[in-house]
């Protein structure tokens, strides 16, 4: 079924790389004994990594146990009614003391919490996937026609036919 992906562009890497130089603040997926874990994290880019500062925790560990890690970011432009997501999988390392750290620390990385972030983490990424779609117009979605399509409790009726039916 096809009908729908009509809306969604799939972004170049280089149009991701555009997006997450442009942004500053992600979500940081990582798995803590055994189960996912989301933290808020500002971060920049630098050479095709994503650096981010920690204090000692859940999600230092988590993202330095050597598993996979997930880096998300979202945005919209209302004026042209498209919204947008990217999605950075890879492996977090420490920055070591020495010449990385060095440089590290001349990034412009400001933690946004009070308390002690000395701590650098690189996200070196596997991959770097991205989407851009029309939003849904809500004025069309909230008229008598749309809600004709939706089911009583309000959510949509979904068949193979797509969204509310044939």
């Amino acid at each position: 079924m096809e009908w729908y992906r009509k809306d969604v562009e799939e972004l170049a890497p280089g149009d991701c790389w555009e997006l997450l130089r442009a942004d500053g603040v992600a979500r940081l997926a990582v798995v803590v004994d055994g189960a996912p874990e989301i933290f808020p994290v500002n971060y920049v880019v630098d050479r095709d990594t994503i650096v981010f500062r920690s204090g000692l925790g859940t999600k230092l560990s988590g993202a330095l146990e050597g598993r996979s890690v997930a880096l998300e970011i979202d945005g919209h432009d209302a004026a042209a009614a498209t919204a947008w997501s990217v999605v950075l999988k890879g492996h977090a390392e420490g920055v070591r003391p020495g010449h990385a750290l060095m440089e590290a620390l001349q990034l412009p990385l400001f933690p946004w919490q009070e308390g002690l972030k000395d701590r650098f983490v690189r996200v070196v990424p596997t991959t770097v996937t991205g989407r851009r779609f029309t939003m849904a117009d809500r004025e069309a979605w909230n008229s008598s026609a749309a809600a004709g399509r939706r089911t009583p409790g309000g959510s949509a009726r979904w068949t193979e036919a797509g969204p509310g039916g044939a």
